[in-house]
């Protein structure tokens, strides 16, 4: 679920070499970093790539068994970790069109009937840690759904408005905003976090709306949630303080609007780097964020992916998810298809996988991180010119002795590339070609309108 968003005032300053760091976010860094009671998360995202499943459209049945046919193609598509939406019941009071919004709980310990039972859920959960994925579940926080148990039992869980009653947020009319401030609310939160972890196994969380809910919250949750297992946490917000908090990846909203206005024309290929520089300011160094072309939101709401990025564009900016900066890529359940309508939120829709015609774009990208150590979380990110910066975007990933080149003409015009940087002299493997490029200093090259050029040395 997505809030309403501020619209942004665009710096001017370009990427450089200085990081600038907030005061307030140094002190947060320091104090996780004296704080004896923060613990790490996992390691074994950072090569990976996350795949956002959306049970309900999935299949025509709509349910966890028929789901789990399409494990082996997924695996051999190279996907490591496996984000379900919500699995919780959806309220049935003041309930948004035929089947309702997975972000209405009804029930924090269930499982929607619609997609099966929670000894289905088990057996999906077992049998994808068995074929080598990971398993994250959507949770929501902030909010449940107009008819949850706690509305009665404990109404002192919730935010209410002069008259008593549990109020809302945005235009969610099918949710009922939680009190924070009541401290049994929030041990009843995190306990209900901590079934799924030991009664399912799963192996983290993407929190819905996590920047709206209270940053001390979190921080108290994720150290208890890991005193359990040491779970993967990612936050559907654009927010640096909840890294500090314990988070290891977050939204990078920001990114994606630059993105959809670059994809445009009505920024330039530079929008890019102000958007990083205005991350550097804000964000603990190296922040992990999940890049993307499309999510269950924007193919919904706002028609992304194949229709913000149509054509030749959408490869361009594909590449740049999965190869980006600390990046986390995330393909979203129809990509591979790819699924070109936008899917209904509150009604069924099946997605009607037959061709599966983009899988083996996305498979040479998921197999190139998950063997090149280049394209890590943490490895290392250069910017670089090789032409028209306003037209093309060009960087350098390396980490110990492999490194990964990335040029994409994100114009509509043909550009001319040339090789000015001594480091890029070589004969990188071409990904794409699947031959290896003679790169001389100041050879000079075309590349199509929205090209990518992806090399290996």
């Amino acid at each position: 679920m997505k809030p309403a968003f501020l619209s942004i005032l665009v710096c001017t300053i370009l990427l450089g070499s200085c990081k600038l760091m907030p005061k307030e976010e140094e002190k947060q860094q320091e104090e996780a970093k004296q704080d004896t009671t923060f613990i790490a998360g996992p390691d074994w995202y950072k090569q990976s790539n996350i795949y956002e499943v959306n049970v309900r459209q999935y299949t025509s049945e709509g349910t966890f068994k028929a789901f789990s046919a399409s494990l082996p193609r997924l695996k051999q598509m190279g996907v490591d970790i496996l984000w379900f939406m919500p699995v919780t019941p959806i309220s049935k009071t003041d309930r948004k069109g035929t089947l309702g919004s997975y972000y209405a709980v009804a029930d924090y310990k269930a499982i929607n009937p619609e997609f099966g039972t929670m000894d289905d859920f088990k057996q999906l959960v077992n049998k994808a840690h068995e074929d080598g994925f990971k398993v994250i579940i959507d949770w929501v926080a902030n909010h449940t759904g107009a008819d949850h148990p706690w509305l009665t039992r404990h109404p002192g869980f919730y935010n209410r408005d002069s008259t008593g009653k549990a109020k809302y947020v945005f235009d969610w009319t099918d949710t009922r905003d939680l009190n924070f401030d009541n401290k049994e609310m929030r041990d009843s939160m995190i306990a209900a976090m901590k079934y799924w972890i030991i009664e399912t196994g799963i192996d983290g969380f993407r929190c819905d709306v996590a920047g709206e809910v209270p940053t001390d919250f979190w921080k108290d949750c994720i150290r208890q949630l890991r005193q359990e297992k040491k779970v993967f946490m990612l936050a559907e917000a654009d927010k640096g303080e909840l890294h500090a908090a314990g988070f290891d990846a977050s939204y990078p909203w920001d990114m994606f609007q630059t993105m959809k206005k670059v994809a445009t024309g009505e920024r330039n290929a530079l929008a890019l780097d102000t958007v990083l520089m205005r991350q550097d300011s804000t964000f603990p160094a190296g922040a992990v964020r999940l890049y993307f072309t499309s999510n269950h939101d924007e193919n919904s709401w706002n028609k992304s992916d194949f229709a913000t990025f149509p054509g030749l564009k959408h490869g361009a900016f594909a590449v740049l998810t999965q190869t980006m900066r600390a990046s986390l890529p995330l393909i979203y359940s129809g990509q591979e298809e790819p699924v070109l309508r936008a899917i209904p939120f509150f009604e069924k829709d099946s997605m009607g996988f037959k061709k599966y015609a983009r899988a083996p774009f996305y498979k040479m990208l998921l197999e190139l991180r998950k063997r090149n150590e280049a394209l890590a979380t943490d490895a290392s990110f250069r910017k670089i010119s090789v032409g028209d910066d306003k037209a093309l975007y060009a960087y350098v990933r390396e980490k110990g002795k492999s490194k990964v080149l990335v040029i994409l003409n994100l114009s509509t015009k043909e550009q001319t590339i040339t090789i000015k940087d001594n480091s890029l002299v070589g004969e990188p493997m071409n990904l794409f070609l699947g031959a290896k490029e003679p790169f001389k200093l100041n050879h000079s090259f075309n590349i199509e309108p929205w090209g990518y050029i992806i090399c290996e040395y």
